[in-house]
């Protein structure tokens, strides 16, 4: 498997995990439970830092919106940086 296979994929897990908590906050759930804590800790560095930057508009949160974006563009420039590198 190649470093932009892998680089690809944990970029795709992660924003999946942004997916999961966006659709945990529309819906009841016990914050206690072991993969719903994973699933806040490993995204709240991410859409704290945005939640920072962009306050709510009224009662919705586009905080992601900017997240989800940066990230596709972080993730372009660190495939193109690799591919750049190996050849």
């Amino acid at each position: 498997m190649s470093l932009v296979t892998l680089v690809d994929i944990a970029f795709e897990v992660y924003m999946a995990l942004m997916v999961a908590r966006i659709l945990l906050s529309w819906i009841r759930h016990n914050p206690y439970q072991p993969v719903i804590r994973f699933i806040y800790e490993i995204t709240e560095p991410v859409l704290g830092f945005f939640r920072r930057i962009i306050p709510p508009i009224g009662m919705l949160d586009v905080s992601p919106i900017a997240a989800f974006l940066v990230l596709g563009v972080v993730k372009s420039l660190i495939i193109r940086i690799i591919l750049y590198i190996s050849f």
